[in-house]
């Protein structure tokens, strides 16, 4: 089959590898229908996450169908079109047990397109399966489902949740991205007063607009002067940092009120400045995270009954093989006005995927 190789920091190629099979009883083997390319996939192509080794199949998102599965799989079968969740869980572990399944000790976690192959490819193996699959309603279309793999539960879990967004509480997104965006677009759930968005990007900017942000910010205009005069000079309850660079998380430091929120959303290759010696006094709350995927479930409900703005995040369409051009068009949205790009063709014949 065809995958998506890395083979270490800028080099990586669509190539013949290795098709999949069944190595655990637990595993299944899933066609790719659409897949998706993430922001975590280009810090990987930089270097920014060294234990992806040379040879590694990138991708945690995907959308396909079942063509075979270990003899322990309970809750799918060979045939049935599935989410391929961002987190493998085994479920057995102390982190799965408090539904932390981002932390799994079992052999799950963040894995896919990491320490295993991954989904850019046009077969994929998934361990865990009953954990790690979502069946799909006929209803919601690929395009639209694939954004629930990863970007939707990171914005809503890691953002919106960590940052205990509530009603009439201002909001700040910093970094309006795909993650920003659905952060923007979760956060609204759960009625904040105000949200604004933070991007150098026009196209992006105008897109939060579309999505429910209220203003929207050049990080080279002070957009902190423009929280503390939209706030009476306290800053937002919550911050939102969707970018993961040492600039953009000090942004954020900078623009929560005392007794505020700042929740870590971005992905960091970088050290960044904590300035304790003026948050010391100011009662703020830091989360990182990386996302669990609990909320799936929900997400895709909300989705499938029109409830989230899935659609309007996909600005760019290619066949799988394109994947090369994919990355080229994603890698460059200051240029290209690319947000989600989703990648999916006709379907190919089954591989022969048989238990090891």
């Amino acid at each position: 089959m065809k995958g998506y190789v890395f083979h270490g920091p800028g080099q990586s190629s669509w190539e013949d590898v290795p098709d999949p099979a069944v190595k655990e009883p637990t595993d299944a083997i899933v066609r790719v229908d659409a897949v998706t390319i993430c922001g975590t996939d280009l810090h990987i192509l930089k270097g920014d996450v060294p234990e992806v080794r040379p040879g590694t199949v990138l991708g945690h998102e995907a959308v396909g169908e079942i063509v075979d599965v270990g003899a322990d799989v309970r809750t799918v079968r060979p045939g049935d079109r599935v989410l391929i969740s961002c987190i493998t869980a085994c479920g057995r572990c102390a982190y799965c047990r408090r539904a932390m399944y981002g932390q799994c000790r079992g052999g799950g976690g963040w894995i896919l397109g990491h320490l295993i192959d991954g989904t850019q490819a046009e077969y994929v193996r998934v361990p865990y399966t009953d954990l790690s699959v979502h069946a799909l309603p006929a209803t919601l279309e690929d395009r639209d489902a694939v954004l629930l793999a990863d970007i939707f539960p990171t914005a809503y879990e890691v953002g919106v949740l960590n940052g205990r967004v509530r009603p009439g509480d201002t909001v700040a997104v910093v970094g309006a991205g795909p993650v920003g965006l659905a952060a923007i677009a979760t956060a609204r759930l759960f009625s904040p007063e105000r949200i604004l968005a933070v991007d150098p990007a026009r196209a992006r900017c105008e897109a939060a607009r579309r999505l429910g942000a209220d203003a929207v910010a050049d990080p080279a205009e002070a957009p902190e002067q423009l929280i503390a005069d939209l706030t009476d000079g306290l800053g937002a309850d919550v911050v939102v940092e969707a970018v993961g660079l040492p600039e953009t998380f000090e942004l954020c430091t900078r623009m929560v009120r005392p007794g505020g929120h700042v929740a870590n959303v971005g992905v960091h290759g970088k050290p960044a400045t904590l300035h304790l010696e003026d948050l010391w006094i100011k009662n703020v709350t830091l989360t990182t995270g990386l996302v669990d995927t609990h909320s799936t479930p929900a997400l895709l409900r909300m989705a499938a009954a029109g409830r989230l703005p899935t659609s309007a995040l996909v600005t760019h369409t290619f066949p799988l093989e394109h994947m090369e051009q994919a990355y080229d068009i994603f890698g460059r949205p200051a240029e290209t006005g690319a947000l989600k790009v989703v990648l999916g063709g006709q379907r190919h014949d089954e591989v022969a995927a048989t238990a090891a």
